[in-house]
């Protein structure tokens, strides 16, 4: 890998992971939670695994290359976070840690970790975000001439955004833990607050794709 491409690579990788959105929407209602907000990192760097997959075997240019799919991902990654949104806005009530029991801490929780593993996939697989970044921007750092053949770099940077978002989320996580765990009231307001980002960035992000989902539907139909 060429130094100076990876050292861009990461710099920007860390600047996009820093930026507020979903992923920091999910995060943060995560380490609010009175279990262990692991399996939500774990969900989110996984699904930017996938992305890392896609990449590397090349199907990441093809979707580069299909606007119209690219649309439609994002209308399903925005229902997603209209979803995502209100189950967490409606969680709000059951935030903080200070009235929650010993009952409640020690209860069986192999089904919450799984549930919040995979909310977290769905959240950065089909996150516009990542989308961008992998389809548009990853390719600009890959060089043809380099040692290492395309499929290699690909994955190489792929895990280098994988790992920085595993830092980052795992600090934004424990740290809106640490801050809030004796303000169950903030921990309430600051779900809430969750929820309702995300319920707005899907929303936002319906409104920008309905022209584009439109026309591919029109082309889609002219065809047939």
């Amino acid at each position: 890998m060429d130094p100076q491409a990876l050292i861009g690579f990461l710099i920007i990788a860390v600047a996009l992971t820093c930026t507020p959105g979903p992923d920091w929407a999910f995060t943060i209602a995560a380490g609010l939670g009175r279990r262990s907000f692991v399996p939500a990192v774990a969900g989110l760097c996984s699904g930017y695994v996938l992305h890392t997959v896609l990449l590397a075997a090349g199907i990441a240019a093809l979707m580069a290359a299909n606007p119209g799919l690219l649309a439609w991902l994002t209308v399903a990654g925005a229902l997603y976070l209209l979803w995502l949104g209100m189950a967490t806005a409606k969680s709000w009530r059951s935030a903080g840690f200070s009235s929650a029991g010993p009952e409640v801490e020690n209860a069986p929780a192999s089904g919450a970790r799984r549930r919040a593993y995979l909310q977290g996939v769905g959240t950065s697989a089909i996150n516009p975000k990542g989308l961008l970044f992998f389809v548009a921007l990853t390719p600009q750092f890959i060089r043809p001439g380099a040692p290492f053949p395309i499929p290699v770099q690909s994955a190489v940077l792929g895990l280098t955004f994988v790992a920085s978002t595993a830092v980052i989320y795992t600090l934004v996580a424990a740290g809106s833990r640490k801050l809030l765990r004796s303000r169950p009231g903030g921990a309430r307001a600051i779900t809430l607050s969750s929820g309702i980002i995300m319920f707005g960035l899907g929303l936002v992000l319906l409104a920008e794709q309905a022209v584009p989902v439109t026309h591919a539907a029109e082309q889609l139909f002219a065809r047939g």
